[in-house]
């Protein structure tokens, strides 16, 4: 089963963040900011990696940013991040790139479009082509109101 680790220091987005991914059929699993993040991720099990990290921007103790550029360095297997934050800029995408960041995308995150890009990162192709359709029938309903 794949494992994301979801960094953010508001409870309703980790537990919003996690509901999406979780019922997407990955573990999720928390961290409040980066310092924490980072702390977990030194003590995880090398046979139990991340398959992915999805982080906010603005936390306190280790931003995002920050946060990305000391995974970047560490010594594991690299997988990707999301960041997901609301700062709509141009900048911020183009600055958590510079980070290492894989992908961005602007809170609040629609679920579809959450777990779509997620699915993308890990791989899981399955689960892409689910949450492509839930996008596409919330599209068409839209369009017909």
């Amino acid at each position: 089963m794949k494992r994301i680790m979801v960094i953010d220091d508001a409870a309703t987005v980790r537990m919003y963040h996690r509901k999406m991914l979780g019922d997407a059929g990955w573990q999720v699993e928390e961290a409040i900011n980066g310092l924490e993040a980072l702390e977990k991720v030194a003590s995880q099990a090398s046979d139990e990696p991340f398959d992915l990290y999805v982080s906010d921007i603005n936390m306190p103790k280790m931003d995002g940013y920050a946060f990305v550029r000391e995974l970047r360095r560490m010594s594991i297997p690299q997988v990707p991040v999301l960041m997901v934050s609301t700062e709509a800029q141009t900048q911020d995408a183009n600055a958590a790139k510079d980070a290492g960041a894989n992908c961005y995308l602007v809170k609040p995150a629609r679920p579809a479009e959450l777990v779509l890009t997620a699915a993308i990162l890990l791989g899981d192709q399955a689960a892409a082509m689910k949450a492509a359709s839930q996008m596409t029938t919330s599209s068409t309903q839209g369009a017909k109101a």
